[in-house]
Order: structure tokens, then sequence, then C-alpha cells
């Protein structure tokens, strides 16, 4: 796919020389960005614990990568408070990276009881089987760009922004945000661990297989040789690549373990440098042209449950406090994503790939 747009100038970078050795634990490494994190943290050398349950489908990243990640890997429902606790001791991490969430709002319309279980009570039994383990630093629990009260105005949100969330999964991570609030001022300030929250926008890249997303619908579509039935194409989202959000991430993580953790943000956004506005429908239109589909995506004529017309996040924050910002503008993105896909359709060595596209991140310039 031909990339058009220019990068922005790269930002605060991933130390590999942090993460060297380093004793991770990564939660949700079985799913689509907690994959490509587990690859990321692997390849700098840290010793990763991964619990997650096992992944969706006959086909998943994590499956293709898991025979190439030096990485214990346990699958333990965070639900299951005592597995999750005597796991989490085991482990006995310096740092924490919390991914593991049910994260799709359809879903949350039919399992609406589950998805508070799993990403509020499972994040509270986490929280708590982390609150005496020797080693900690630092930890850092993701959210999502859905945490704010969103009034449709289309402005982007800044983490100063009230809190909220009408549908189940928007709102669990709303109920997210405060309970980890609750047990960092209770639990861990006084013991001078910092632990924040990150919420990123919406991620697209290789990889991700998960049901009522878009990449993956339009990939699918397109190995039927069909196009793709929208459901909202005049949405507009932050789009961002998945390692524009796991950069930001390690980037957090890093400041928070340092001396002066104390001292940032507890919450910050990670999204676009720059918002491109772009619609579903014309993310739809310029994927579907990469994969050879001429014909127009569709609309879906049966009724859907309500979902946020447009949703933006301002990331000055973690610009002005980390020195982060994204680096790969839509174009860039949609275009790895792409190739990533054609290479998995021509049966290319997906380890290899998914590496050549970290490595290509971290020499943005």
């Amino acid at each position: 796919m031909e990339v058009t747009g220019k990068a922005a100038t790269a930002g605060a970078a991933v130390d590999p020389a942090f993460w060297a050795g380093r004793r991770v634990l990564l939660t949700g490494h079985s799913g689509f960005k907690g994959a490509w994190a587990a690859l990321w943290l692997s390849k700098m050398g840290a010793e990763v614990t991964g619990i997650a349950l096992p992944p969706e489908g006959e086909v998943s990243l994590f499956g293709c990568l898991a025979p190439h990640l030096p990485l214990t890997s346990l699958f333990i429902d965070i639900r299951d408070a005592a597995a999750l606790r005597s796991a989490v001791r085991a482990a006995d991490p310096e740092i924490v990276l919390h991914m593991a969430a049910q994260a799709l709002v359809r879903r949350s319309y039919r399992e609406a009881a589950e998805t508070f279980a799993a990403n509020v009570t499972g994040t509270i039994n986490l929280l708590e089987a982390m609150r005496d383990l020797p080693s900690l630093r630092a930890g850092l629990m993701i959210t999502s760009d859905k945490v704010y009260r969103n009034d449709e105005s289309g402005r982007a949100f800044v983490e100063s922004d009230p809190l909220g969330g009408d549908d189940p999964y928007s709102a669990s991570k709303a109920a997210c945000e405060i309970a980890v609030h609750s047990y960092a001022k209770s639990f861990f300030k006084d013991r001078g661990i910092p632990i924040a929250t990150a919420r990123a926008g919406n991620v697209i890249g290789g990889g991700d297989f998960s049901e009522d997303r878009l990449i993956p619908d339009i990939w699918r579509a397109a190995q039927k040789g069909v196009s793709v039935t929208l459901r909202y194409p005049q949405a507009t989202r932050p789009w961002q690549h998945v390692l524009e959000s796991v950069s930001g991430y390690l980037v957090y993580l890093q400041e928070l373990a340092g001396p002066d953790g104390d001292k940032l943000p507890t919450a910050l956004n990670f999204g676009p440098a720059t918002p491109e506005n772009l619609t579903v429908g014309e993310i739809a239109g310029k994927v579907q042209a990469a994969f050879g589909i001429t014909a127009p995506a569709g609309l879906e004529n049966t009724e859907q449950p309500p979902e946020k017309a447009h949703l933006a996040l301002d990331a000055g924050l973690a610009a002005r406090t980390l020195g982060w910002r994204a680096a790969w503008p839509a174009a860039t993105a949609l275009a790895q994503t792409v190739d990533w896909y054609k290479a998995f359709n021509s049966g290319d060595d997906i380890h290899a790939l998914t590496l050549s596209q970290i490595i290509a991140y971290e020499a943005r310039s």
C-alpha cells in the first residue's frame, strides 16, 4: 500500500536499556495489543510473565508469535482472585502493564455483567494482588478513549474532562478509572509506587482478528471478495497504529518507575499528534481499495446498539510531561496494517514480519 502523509518528528523513545532484564507482568498478552507488547518487550530482553484468557478464534496474533516468545504464559481468568494472586506473587514483577479486558462495545451490550466483572472486578483483583509485592516499582492500567462523558461536541477530550459512558463497555472503563485512582491513593502512594491509567485511541494494525472491528471486518470481507458492511460510516475516531499506543505505555512506565514518577499525571491520553478526523467510511474505502475491492462499502440496515458518532483525544499532556507524541500519520498506520495482512495472506513469516514493523517504528524520525 502506498504511504502518503508526513510523519511527525519522533518524541520520547522506548528505552531498551530500561527493559532489559526487567521483570514485567503483562496481562492480556494473548490479545491483539497485548501480543504486540509481548513481542516488543521480549525483543528488548524483558522477563515477561503474561496472564490472560486463551486467544479467541481459530487464528490469533498471539498464536502466530507464541513459539517465538520467551515468556511465561499463564492462562488465568483475572476474575479468579485466588489464582491471579498466586500467579502475581510468583512472578514478583517490578513493572505491571494491565491490558486484560473485555474490549468490544457490541459484546458489552450482550454481556454487560461479564464486561463489568472483567473490566472492574478483574482490575481490582489485580490491584489487590499487587499490594504487597516486594519489588514493584510502577503499574499502568489501560482503559480506553471511551472513558469520557461524550456529549458529541466533537471536541478532543483532555484528561481533566468528566468521566462517563453510556454503553456498558465505556461505563465499565470509566468505573475502572475510579477504582484505580482509589487504590493508587489508598494503598500505593505511601509506598512511593506510582499507579496510573492510560487512555488510547482506536488502534489498528496487523494481527487483529476480533469480531466487530473495522479492519478485521474488511479483511474478512476481502477474503470472500465482497465489500464490507458498515454500521456507522460517518463516525470519526482517533485512529492510530497499535505501536503508537504501546510505545506510549512503555515510555510512561519508564518515567513512572523513575525518581520523579510520583510527580507525573496519574492519567494520560495517547492519541494522534494532529486529529485527522477520518470517518469509518473513509478508512474503509482506503483499506478496501488496498485489498482490491472496488465496490463501495454497504450499510448495515438492521437496528444496531447505539455508539457515539464522534470521538477525539488531546494527547498534549503526554507530549508536555513525557515528550511522547505519535509519529505515524493515519496513512502510514494504514499502510503498515494492510502490508501485514497481505503478508499474512501470502503465508509469510509472521514473527519476522511483526518484528520488522517494530524495528521500523523504533527507527522512525
